[in-house]
Formats: structure tokens, sequence, C-alpha cells
């Protein structure tokens, strides 16, 4: 190849990112290179040439990090093989994309990705890291030397660079005058392809003090950049990967967070910085009738795709067990038995919390994930002491509820172990950062994800976090009525007069009719099947609730009847009357609740 069909940039100053550890020391050419060896490759026999590339091996490629993979090529040729050296790749194969051969005009979109250069080249000017390749006139694109390197797939070669020469590796008029400058006398760019396909190029310069590059260097060169190739498309193949498996989880996680009753919720979710880290870290809010508020935090153990999809599954799982209005126990054996019938035996941890903002209560119930955190909004913070049941999947059921009480502003932060786990530190020692992190940050701060901030950092992180911070916020006492009603027949009619005349209050009386007729109904069951009836409820929000509780053990269910029955009917009209109607379970017995949509 004469020098006349390419083009180049050339490593130097003004680099950035990860170029940062670009630049050797004066008298790096005399020094050992990071492939092993006692100086630069023109020095050396072949044997000791043949030695240096067989050590690339274990210098290249040392993670799956296409960015880092390319970096390691270029540093590891400084100052052994060249001067200066830059490595280009792609932007298709950045995006993840497979290689290509370029059939196009000019040159293909290339990114420059890893430079390094010794210090006597420290004043020349290539792109930066980073940045894509330098525009040039359309028609200058055929006169220079990398163009004809990346069209071809072939290696340019300049022994000894003329006057016109610099003009055609330099990407600008400047940066041609500073490598004249600077004594660059020889020029050398190889492609990186790897099964066939172009995935970008490797570009060398020689300055002073060493001679021109030669056919040995061409052929070292070649080999080198194969090598590293197959290194570089391994770590596009797993950033793929990676990618496809994040937005899977993404996808899988809520989108947004329900607006519900007296709590204010904020999500975040911190994605690993170790490759591997991706997996089943999962959480989940939902609005529950009566105007409580279910909040889920589990984790997958394992990593990758089959953790992903299991956490998939379990969400959906959750869902449709607290949908049936289920206490948290009861969520967490229904999910343990749903967890041993996968088919891959997976386990995780779980924590589910019911809030009721009528009394600002949660109820939690824990599967052998790390205890939440409790902050009253004064500065204090403590760890919620939850019965620790053992993960979904061991196969150990019961679970033990708490009751918890949460004050005005107080924060239930609930989190996956990411957020504290470290390959460094103990545990113990990180909830203890944790918990002071907590009490020194505002509340502000703490909504606005602070304590992400306080996860191990770098390569001392290696999962996923999700962190989920839940505000008690006060109800309008005017939303909130509560009464005891008595345990004799003369129950049902003190509640019909009660709910009528908070109804009124409430300037709602056009639905007092099927109020009364409701909450006849629920205080006749708990009269009949629930030992009498306990407390009555009324919530004002987005919509209307009314609730009975009662002592009794079953969950009432709609009956078939017969035209001949004289009852039966009473929870098929509440049926037919109310936006929806349900129960749940409670310490003491359970709570019937039906709503109604308010009027416009």
């Amino acid at each position: 190849m004469n020098a006349g069909e390419g083009r180049r940039r050339l490593p130097g100053r003004g680099t950035a990112g990860k170029s940062s550890a670009a630049h050797r020391p004066a008298g790096a050419r005399r020094r050992l290179a990071r492939g092993g060896g006692e100086g630069p490759l023109d020095r050396l026999t072949m044997r000791g040439r043949l030695a240096w590339l067989n050590s690339a091996g274990s210098r290249i490629g040392t993670t799956l990090d296409l960015e880092r993979t390319a970096q390691e090529l270029a540093e590891f040729t400084v100052p052994r093989l060249a001067d200066g050296a830059a490595v280009d790749i792609l932007e298709s194969v950045l995006q993840g994309d497979e290689g290509a051969r370029w059939t196009g005009t000019g040159v293909p979109l290339m990114r420059a990705t890893a430079l390094c250069a010794v210090e006597e080249l420290s004043s020349l000017e290539p792109t930066p890291v980073g940045e894509t390749t330098t525009a040039h006139a359309e028609e200058a694109h055929e006169t220079l030397l990398h163009s004809y390197c990346l069209r071809q797939g072939k290696s340019v070669l300049v022994s000894r660079m003329r006057k016109d020469d610099f003009r055609k590796v330099a990407p600008t008029e400047s940066a041609a005058a500073k490598m004249r400058a600077a004594g660059v006398h020889s020029y050398l760019a190889v492609p990186l392809i790897a099964r066939g396909l172009l995935l970008g190029s490797a570009d060398f310069v020689r300055g002073p003090g060493r001679p021109p590059f030669s056919s040995t260097d061409l052929a070292l060169a070649e080999q080198l950049a194969s090598q590293a190739a197959v290194y570089i498309d391994n770590a596009r193949l797993y950033g793929r990967e990676r990618e496809h498996v994040v937005s899977l989880q993404r996808a899988l996680l809520p989108r947004a967070t329900p607006v519900t009753p007296g709590l204010r919720v904020q999500a975040e979710y911190a994605p690993s910085a170790a490759h591997h880290g991706v997996g089943g870290d999962w959480y989940d809010v939902m609005a529950l009738p009566g105007g409580r508020t279910a909040l889920m935090v589990g984790d997958v153990m394992g990593h990758g795709l089959p953790a992903a999809a299991t956490m998939g599954r379990l969400r959906a799982v959750a869902r449709t067990l607290m949908t049936l209005d289920m206490a948290p126990e009861r969520v967490l054996a229904r999910l343990d038995l749903a967890t041993r019938d996968l088919e891959d035996e997976q386990v995780a941890t779980f924590l589910c919390a019911v809030f009721d903002p009528a009394d600002s209560t949660y109820t939690l119930a824990s599967a052998g994930h790390l205890p939440p955190l409790l902050i009253d909004g004064q500065g204090s913070a403590e760890f919620v002491d939850v019965p620790v049941g053992a993960p979904l999947g061991a196969g150990v059921i019961p679970y033990d509820p708490i009751r918890l009480k949460v004050p005005k502003g107080g924060n239930l932060v609930m989190y996956t172990d990411g957020l504290v786990k470290s390959r460094h530190e103990d545990i113990d020692d990180q909830l203890d950062c944790l918990l002071s992190a907590a009490r020194d940050l505002t509340p502000e701060a703490l909504e606005g994800g602070g304590l992400i901030g306080c996860a191990p950092a770098d390569a001392a992180r290696f999962d996923e976090a999700v962190l989920l911070v839940a505000t008690a916020l006060s109800m309008d006492p005017a939303d909130v009525r509560e009464w005891q009603l008595p345990q004799e027949g003369r129950a049902a009619s003190v509640a019909r007069n009660l709910v009528t005349d908070q109804l009124a209050e409430w300037d709602l009386e056009e639905l007092a009719d099927v109020f009364e007729l409701v909450v006849s109904e629920l205080v006749g069951n708990a009269l009949r099947y629930g030992n009498g009836p306990g407390r009555l409820r009324l919530l004002r929000g987005d919509r209307l609730v009314v609730e009975v509780s009662d002592t009794g053990p079953d969950l009432p269910q709609i009956q078939h009847a017969e035209l001949s029955d004289e009852g039966g009917r009473g929870l098929q009209l509440i049926n037919m009357l109310c936006r929806r109607w349900g129960s749940c379970r409670t310490v003491t017995g359970k709570v019937v609740w039906a709503e109604q949509n308010l009027p416009s």
C-alpha cells in the first residue's frame, strides 16, 4: 500500500476519559512495557518478539468491558511496538451490533476508544476518546490512508513519511503540522477483524530515536490485532447480552408508583458497577382497597437472565396475591409455595409492608430480607425488628407479622442488599454506615434517593440495589371517621344512622341510600358469622370506603341463592351496588369493606 490511500489521527495530548493514563513518562522507550521483556521490539530477537506477542493473552481482554479492552491493546503496544497508539471502534459495534465490511463511500462512523503515547509525543492532536471521527470534506476521504484500511480490511504501512503523507494521516492541518514538528516519521494501521467482520482499527506511529516500521513489525501488529479483535468482539457480545438482561429487568419493574392516600413513595433502582451484577432485585407499590398501600421489595439470589426471569414471575404472583387482599404473612407463605414450584429452584428474599392511612400503621412480614429503616422525621433512625422468616423457596413457613406505628412525616426505608453489600467490608459495618447516613440526610435528600450514594462505590459494589422510601402523610381528620358498634341486634340501625349523618356532613347525601343498604348487610354478616361487629369506619379519599370489622375467622363469599331462599343475597347486592368489595384478615379477625366512586 502506498502513502496516498488512507488516513489517521495520532495519539497525544488532549485526550480525556480513559485516555488520562495514555502518556508514558520520559524515557519510557528504555523501560519495560506491560508485555514484559527488556526493551523495544526492534532491539529484540525474533524469539523475544514472539514471547512479547504471546504475553498479549494475559494483558489484553482482562475484562469483558469493550472500552477497557481497547485501552489495554493501546497500552500493550507502547512503547514496545510503537511510540503512540490509537484504537477506533465502529459506532455500530459500540452499540452492540455486529461488525461489517464497509461498502459505502468515505469511512464508516468511528469513535475514538483508546489512546496511548510516550511523553515525547504529548504535543500531538488526536481525536479525544469518546468523540467520533473528525469530519473531513467528502472528497478528502478517498485520499486518506485510514480510509483504505477500513474499506479494504487491509493494513497500511508507511515506513518513512514524506511531507505530503502527514496530511494523509492526521485528521487536521494543525495535527499534521504537530506531527511533523514532533518528529513522527513512520505510520502503521491495521484493521480489527473478528469472525470475518470489521470492528475497527488500530493505528501506530514512531518518533525520533526509533527505526521505521518494518514488514516484521507489520506482521506482529496484524497478529496482535487479530487476537485483540476477538477479545473486543467477546466484550461486545457480553455487553449486548447484559443490555438485554437490563432491558428485561427494567421492563419488569414498575414504570411509576401510584398515588395512594396518606403515603408518598419514591423508588430508586441502581444497576451494579460490575457486569455480572444484573439480576433479580425488584420492588412494587400497589394501591389496595380501603386506601391502603402495599410496598414490596425482593431479591432473587443469583444473577443474569434466570434471576431476572424469576423476579418477573414472583412479582406477578405477589401482585395477584395482594389483589386478593391477603395479609403480608399469608402472601409470603403463598409465595414460598410458588417459588418451590419453579423449575430452576431459585431462592429469594422478600419484604412486604401494608400501610393503613387511617391510623398510620404498617403491617410487615419478612422472608429472609434485610430489616427496613424507620426514620421518625426528627433525626432519629433505627432498624425495624421484623421477625425474619426463611427465604422464599426454602420451604420453612409460617411467617410472623409485626405492626408498626409511624409518626407524621416518618419514613420507612426498604432496600435490597446491593445497597450495603461490599467485597471489602462486613455487612454489619455497612448497615451501621447506612444507619448513620440516614440520620444525617435531610428529608428532601432522603426522598430524593440520597441513600443510593451510600452504596459501595466502583469495583467494591458488585450487586444492583433497590431503594424504596415511603413517607407517611397525615390524613385530614375530617376524612376519616370511626365508631365502635354495639354487640347486639340494634347494631345495624346504629350503623345506618352514623353513616347517614356523616354523609350529610360531607355533602354526599346522594350516596346515603346505597350505603345504608351496604352497611346493613355488612353489619348483618358480622352478627351472623363474625361473633358480632367490632368497629365501623368511613374513609373519604379518591373514593368513599366503608369498613366493618369482626372477630370471625371465615372470610365472606358470595353464595348462590335459589329463588325460594329467604337469605344469601346480601353480598350479591353489595357486589352490584358498589364499585368493588372485599375482605382481609387482621390480627384479631377480619375486615369486610366496600367502596364507591364519589359523585363527579
